[in-house]
């Protein structure tokens, strides 16, 4: 699916087109291969690269053919209730800005609503979806950082499904890690001007931009840890609790031993000590509960119990 959307300053609103004009922005969504053929050979454009869209592994970076410059990036999506990133590349042409998204991108009809927004100024529009990208890793971060911490407020009472959760938001971590530290370098480069023009203002979002990048890497990073020190404390708590139900188990063995072994020795068939009295079996009931009980106070003093 093609759009294109045009706008100059000059114009009142945003018209979407029929046909490609010069400065216009052209939206791709889920292509197939055959339109990447076909965008590649009508823009001429590099198919090979145009094709990388399609990996889901791709990693943001940027690559410079002729006067065509390719930005890759990746967007964080909910999808099957499962947080994963998708890539997204962005093609500076002189002539036009070309998206090309695999999965869509939610705020497109956002961006382009923008009174602000015209597609001449190739560069500002480029900024803005990369800041619409920042804006999507943050709302993820801070809903997955609030849920860690309403899980963490009664850590003695995990679940197995806590635990799982815990190993799911670790994987989407460090999938948006390995997301947004590439990304953090192509805005490096973008800085240094030496791809395309920059103007004052496009400087300073763009600085913006990367000190936005700077602190989702770090708010990644900090939920991260909090993740593995719930887990280690939790860890550290269910092999307290073990050791202290192991000890328990075992001083009972011996307090259940002692008069195991009294009525072992009163049952063999040979003479033994109040064999013919009549009150034998009071007496050995007294003997086996007295060592039960004084096994069970030596237990206790040295806080085995």
């Amino acid at each position: 699916m093609l759009k294109i959307f045009h706008r100059t300053i000059k114009e009142p609103k945003l018209k979407e087109l029929d046909r490609f004009k010069i400065g216009g922005l052209l939206y791709v969504e889920k292509p197939t291969e055959i339109e990447i053929t076909l965008l590649a050979q009508t823009y001429n454009l590099d198919s090979d690269i145009l094709s990388d869209a399609f990996d889901p592994y791709e990693v943001p970076r940027l690559e410079v053919e002729g006067e065509t410059i390719y930005i890759f990036n990746r967007l964080p999506i909910k999808k099957d209730k499962q947080i994963m990133t998708t890539p997204v590349l962005f093609v500076y042409h002189p002539n036009f800005l070309l998206i090309i998204a695999n999965e869509g991108l939610p705020f497109l009809n956002k961006v382009t609503n923008n009174p602000n927004f015209y597609t001449t100024q190739k560069t500002k529009v480029l900024i803005q979806f990369l800041a619409e990208i920042n804006y999507v890793y943050n709302r993820f971060l801070i809903d997955i950082s609030r849920e860690v911490r309403n899980i963490s407020a009664n850590i003695e009472e995990i679940s197995n499904r806590d635990i799982s959760r815990f190993v799911h938001f670790e994987q989407v971590i460090n999938d948006f890690l390995s997301s947004l530290i590439p990304a953090n370098a192509v805005l490096t480069k973008l800085l240094s001007g030496r791809y395309f023009k920059l103007y004052e203002e496009d400087k300073d979002l763009i600085e913006d931009l990367y000190l936005s990048d700077n602190q989702l890497i770090e708010l990644s990073r900090a939920t991260l840890k909090t993740i593995v020190n719930i887990r280690d404390s939790y860890s550290t708590i269910m092999t307290n609790n073990l050791n202290r139900v192991i000890k328990l188990l075992a001083a009972l063995t011996v307090v259940l031993t002692i008069p195991t072994i009294i009525g072992s020795f009163y049952g063999m068939n040979v003479a033994l000590p109040f064999s013919d009295d009549p009150h034998a079996f009071g007496y050995i009931l007294l003997i086996a509960f007295s060592g039960s009980i004084l096994a069970l106070v030596i237990f206790l003093k040295s806080k085995w119990l």
